[in-house]
């Protein structure tokens, strides 16, 4: 049984509450590292293998090291908690039954990369997990945690929690820091990326929930810990969210080591009611669909990367055989046309073409071009727009018609 990190807490009545996260060795973590140089934590992290687990996968301690050095003004930490991915939804359970776990996090990489303000972008639907994350924060400050003199380190930080207004895009880092600026919620060109010049012009360095609440743990036992529980270039634990047609739908905490096949048989008990499966989404809804036959991969970002396919946000959506794979395409060509905002004309215009027609062959109404039609605009469309909304939106696609054609064809020889 692999060890629990990040869920280690969940099952304990009063998990959200700064006592009981200090009861279980909460912010012994942030006691060693103001102990530190910011150097070292960064270095630590480096060496964790700790990747980002919001969806692109980028080292982490890469990714901070990016920010120029000597800054002579502010340095910005945001924490992504914009959930928007169909199918993800582990973020919620770390806001909801262990938010210091996200505040202990958020010191510490703040601390290293030199922030004194934290901004934690959080989707606008979690009403619940905003509340108990804000009551999180104030505990904090209450308990001299945040605010200034931090454990009389002389480390200030100041938390800021806003709520999106239920933008999909938002959960792009850069439509995120648009939205945080009091703008219209639209990806920014890159370069120059926000760890040069991001919130309000200032160095930012954005990541996920679930990223940052692996921190804590990395400084504490150390980053040769953290890289062993996973694989050569990714370390540690994940977070998966199963969801569809499983026996135990929920989140399951497992090293990044684990096979889709063990993931959805052995944790999440298989396919109920004597089923087959048909498919599964290995990484939420932007993630191209492995067969039943394909599922032999570990979850890891590059292990689902050499299987055409990607880690993402880690939302797993198992399909049995009774799913119409043409209907789901629909569901998900629905979505990325309503959610597209708009800025870049092959996005905006290849989202909204696809979904009627998909939509079409699914009302009996589809010609025999049509599919061919989709592949070659989602081909031509993809890595021509600012960010990569719509290069998400083409796995799906792409992923859909070629594995199960037949089920496309048949609607439209109807």
């Amino acid at each position: 049984m692999a060890e629990k990190i990040l869920t280690r807490n969940f099952h304990l009545p009063g998990s959200h509450t700064l006592a009981l996260y200090r009861e279980t060795g909460g912010y012994a973590g942030l006691e060693k590292a103001l102990a530190m140089k910011p150097a070292e934590i960064t270095e630590a992290v480096k060496r964790s293998n700790l990747r980002g687990l919001g969806g692109a996968g980028f080292p982490t301690g890469v990714k901070w090291g990016f920010l120029p050095k000597g800054h002579p003004g502010p340095i910005y930490l945001v924490i992504n908690a914009d959930e928007g991915e169909p199918g993800t939804f582990k973020d919620r359970y770390l806001l909801e039954k262990d938010p210091h776990a996200l505040l202990e996090g958020m010191i510490i990489s703040a601390y290293a990369i030199g922030a004194h303000v934290a901004f934690v972008y959080i989707r606008g639907e979690y009403v619940q997990p905003w509340r108990i994350f804000s009551r999180a924060v104030a505990e904090a400050y209450e308990a001299g945690l945040l605010g200034k003199n931090i454990g009389s380190s002389g480390f200030d930080l100041d938390v800021i929690v806003h709520r999106g207004a239920g933008a999909y895009i938002c959960g792009e880092e850069t439509g995120l820091i648009s939205s945080l600026e009091g703008k219209k919620g639209w990806p920014k060109l890159k370069p120059p990326f926000p760890a040069i010049r991001g919130a309000f012009g200032a160095p930012t360095i954005v990541n996920n929930v679930e990223t940052i609440c692996h921190v804590p743990h990395i400084v504490r036992r150390g980053a040769e810990w953290f890289a062993s529980l996973g694989t050569k270039t990714q370390g540690g634990t994940r977070l998966y969210s199963v969801s569809g047609h499983v026996e135990r739908p929920g989140v399951y905490e497992l090293p990044v080591s684990v096979t889709l096949r063990e993931l959805v048989y052995e944790h999440a008990g298989g396919v109920p009611h004597g089923k087959r499966l048909k498919a599964v989404v290995p990484g939420g809804s932007s993630a191209a669909l492995l067969t039943a036959d394909e599922i032999d991969v570990t979850l890891d970002v590059d292990g689902l990367r050499n299987a055409g396919t990607m880690a993402g946000s880690a939302g797993v959506i198992v399909m049995d055989e009774t799913v119409s794979i043409p209907e789901a395409l629909m569901v998900v060509a629905r979505f990325y046309a309503h959610e597209s905002c708009g800025q870049c004309t092959p996005c905006r215009e290849s989202t909204g073409w696809i979904y009627k027609m998909t939509r079409r062959i699914i009302e009996g109404r589809g010609r025999k071009e049509d599919l061919d039609t989709i592949l070659d605009v989602a081909r031509r469309g993809a890595g021509t727009t600012i960010c990569a909304f719509f290069d998400g939106a083409v796995g799906p696609y792409i992923s859909y018609i070629e594995k199960f054609r037949h089920e496309f064809e048949a609607l439209i020889s109807k």
